[in-house]
């Protein structure tokens, strides 16, 4: 839903009703995943995609037909090669789109989202019902449970990046890029400032275990620690691992990371605890400047967002 909240808010604002479409089950080579938005309004707008522009002219006439009848549909696409080359999916595969009318549920929902609450957006693919539960979400990603399409709605990403250092500038931009939450920490004011991170959503001058103590550590929450000096790595470490974190990750060469791991154990922390750590940090991609670095952080990042494997798709698709 964040992707097309803006569009949904100011044009139900502006007296437009709304069609809301989503990608609620793929099979074969779909273009997007579960749970991707397009939105079309009465007047004739749209925005998002649920298939990179493969079928979006199609679901455009079926959300004013929905928006006509005022009823939701659940709308196929794809199966056999033939069929989905007419429709626009020249891949083959199957896709099968939800189209409703926005309402109150869906209104209520980017509140929620806006003031950083969770929540979990429940759809009845046989009958439209919409049910929306304000509560922290079991799952992290959309899935099917019979007849109902489970949305899961957390906090957005929020990227704490430990160490205003020069690869910490281009590793916030990306980071804004793919919707993060950016907030920097460091001990040295001259490093941590608004002009070398102008994007940052937030900066904080302190030592890490005083300035993370007042930042939520949960499943939404990326820790990237780039000082690279025992006396902040250490503190930072102590402080989010064992924590319920999406993704921590330590720069520093193998025997610098073992160190710190070392010390760690020593300490009590186990080794369960410690496996989650990423150092050295970031996916092999072989470049060795700031922005390529911050790259491959980010690279790693988003996999284990999605447990992937990092591999190319490719070696992936050959291992089918």
């Amino acid at each position: 839903m964040r992707e097309v909240l803006e569009e949904v808010k100011s044009w139900t604002a502006a007296g437009d009703r709304v069609a809301l479409a989503t990608v609620v089950e793929t099979w074969g080579s779909s273009p997007r995943p579960l749970g991707s938005k397009m939105v079309v309004s009465s007047s004739g707008r749209m925005a998002g995609s649920v298939s990179n522009g493969c079928i979006e002219g199609d679901v455009f006439e079926e959300a004013q037909r929905v928006l006509k009848a005022g009823q939701a549909r659940l709308v196929p696409y794809g199966v056999a090669d033939d069929v989905a080359f007419e429709v626009g999916l020249a891949c083959g595969g199957h896709v099968e789109v939800m189209i409703q009318p926005v309402g109150p549920e869906h209104l209520r929902l980017i509140e929620l989202i806006e003031s950083e609450r969770p929540a979990e957006l429940r759809t009845n693919l046989e009958t439209g019902e919409v049910q929306l539960l304000e509560r922290v979400p079991a799952a992290d990603a959309p899935t099917r449970d019979g007849d109902w399409f489970i949305e899961p709605h957390r906090r957005a990403p929020q990227l704490v990046i430990i160490g205003a250092i020069h690869i910490a500038i281009p590793l916030h931009r990306l980071a804004k890029l793919l919707g993060y939450r950016v907030t920097v920490i460091d001990a040295r004011a001259k490093f941590a400032t608004a002009e070398r991170f102008p994007e940052a959503d937030e900066i904080l001058v302190g030592w890490p275990d005083e300035t993370l103590a007042g930042i939520t550590l949960d499943r939404s929450t990326y820790v990237v620690i780039l000082t690279h000096d025992p006396k902040f790595d250490l503190p930072a470490l102590r402080s989010v691992v064992g924590k319920d974190v999406r993704y921590i990750g330590a720069i520093g060469s193998r025997k610098t990371n073992q160190n710190r791991l070392d010390e760690l154990r020593s300490e009590g922390f186990t080794d369960e605890q410690l496996e989650k750590v990423h150092g050295p940090i970031g996916l092999d991609l072989g470049g060795r400047g700031a922005e390529e670095t911050a790259l491959a952080i980010l690279a790693e990042m988003t996999a284990v967002k999605y447990q992937a494997s990092g591999k190319t798709m490719k070696e992936v698709r050959a291992g089918r």
